[in-house]
């Protein structure tokens, strides 16, 4: 499919201007110059760590009690389920940073992806990312022997006011994802780490956590319900708004809106491996070797998740963000010089044997369990790997719904030749 258009713009006195504020569309204007970009910048930094734990530490958070001091700072410790991939958390909320340390999956005394730091908005606002990155290398310091980097993950985020979403953003929302979740008046909504409770309004979330995930949701309501209003509503009102034709400054009476881009690790690795720059591959492990980057993950995520006017032509507020919008982190942007891709390992590359024991294993569980085909499907479906899986049925000739069918027969075949799973 053809990539959409930019609708022509204007300034006030109907002049062709690359940053004018009015949109040109079969004899109507779409006036946009009344929505102010209070701020753009990183809301989350997630940088991963691979190396030996130190003994001593172990030894240390096996027998904790009460708080905990490691690298010069004080941490509350505790233990936390598989579900998050590590054993141990340690969290400064002043400091701004979590700790997740011991992968489940991986020998305490093995080299491997142990430790994970996730820094919060204020600490990745104080700081460049050079400085940033310093810090969490000291406490990477402090938990690892022989650390190295293993990818970071990061959430760009803007906020604005004098927009809000029409009603019908999802219909006009093109992406590859088929992942789309809407709440119109919400009971509960996660926003990171964070559940936020509250009644009214409409958030809107696209893709999925494990690849790039489109968030647009109303900022002033969730950082009340998790009683952060007040520090984002000083990063709103700043004087050094870096966008120049700002055409007010925050109103406290009316509603922020952010737009946020989440990318998963393992797309930032993707990117990692296929950006080039004059032709040279680039290589960004760090959240600081990603920094220059990230105003070239901003516009590949609004090329991905596509609002479009009508057919074949970008939502001027999509125009806007794309072409106006600057990622704030303090580092000199490379979007200019870079060729930014994704490389993907395909299905073709292996023989798929891992894939169909896989999935023969999943079926013979899902006969233990008596599930439905449904649920065995929606069980497969929240897989990292999936796309992975379903690739490689593709590229043997099966259509998605030939390729359900065959996990329908399979399930069949598997109660009714063998009975119940024992």
């Amino acid at each position: 499919m053809k990539k959409p258009e930019h609708l022509p713009r204007f300034d006030v006195e109907l002049k062709e201007d690359p940053k004018g504020r009015l949109f040109f569309d079969k004899n109507q204007f779409c006036d946009l110059s009344g929505v102010n970009v209070l701020h753009s910048g990183v809301d989350t930094v997630r940088q991963l760590y691979r190396g030996y734990l130190k003994t001593d530490l172990m030894e240390r958070l096996e027998d904790y009690s009460g708080f905990f001091m490691l690298g010069g700072y004080e941490w509350v410790a505790g233990r936390i389920g598989r579900d998050s991939g590590y054993q141990y958390k340690l969290q400064n909320a002043d400091l701004g940073l979590i700790l997740l340390i011991k992968n489940f999956n991986v020998k305490i005394d093995n080299n491997g992806p142990h430790l994970k730091i996730e820094a919060s908005p204020h600490l990745i606002d104080e700081h460049n990312p050079y400085e940033l990155q310093g810090i969490m290398n000291d406490l990477a310091n402090e938990v690892l022997d022989d650390f190295d980097f293993n990818q970071s993950a990061v959430h760009i985020a803007v906020d604005v006011q004098g927009w809000e979403p029409p009603s019908d953003i999802v219909a006009r929302m093109h992406c590859r994802s088929n992942h789309v979740r809407q709440f119109d008046s919400m009971d509960s909504i996660e926003f990171a780490s964070h559940s936020a409770t509250y009644n009214r309004g409409q958030s809107y979330l696209f893709g999925t956590a494990s690849g790039v995930q489109l968030a647009i949701y109303n900022k002033s309501i969730q950082a009340k319900a998790v009683d952060k209003l007040d520090y984002w509503e000083s990063v709103w009102k700043r004087q050094d708004n870096p966008f120049e034709d700002a055409p007010y400054n925050y109103d406290p009476e009316k509603p922020v809106w952010r737009i946020e881009l989440r990318y998963h690790h393992s797309v930032v690795q993707q990117f990692s491996e296929g950006t080039t720059m004059a032709g040279q591959p680039v290589v960004f492990k760090s959240y600081a070797g990603l920094a220059p980057h990230l105003d070239g993950l901003w516009k590949y995520g609004l090329d991905s998740f596509k609002f479009l006017h009508r057919p074949g032509f970008f939502h001027p507020f999509w125009t806007l963000l794309a072409q106006d919008v600057k990622v704030q982190t303090q580092v000199k942007s490379l979007l200019e010089k870079t060729d930014y891709k994704r490389y993907y390992k395909t299905s073709t590359g292996f023989s798929g044997k891992n894939i169909e024991l896989l999935l023969g294993n999943a079926i013979s569980l899902a006969a233990r369990e008596r599930l439905t085909i449904a649920q065995l499907l929606n069980a497969l479906q929240t897989l990292p790997f999936w796309p992975t899986i379903k690739n490689f049925y593709q590229d043997k000739g099966m259509s998605q719904g030939e390729f359900y069918h065959h996990i329908e027969k399979l399930l069949k075949e598997r109660y009714l030749r063998w009975g119940k799973a024992v």
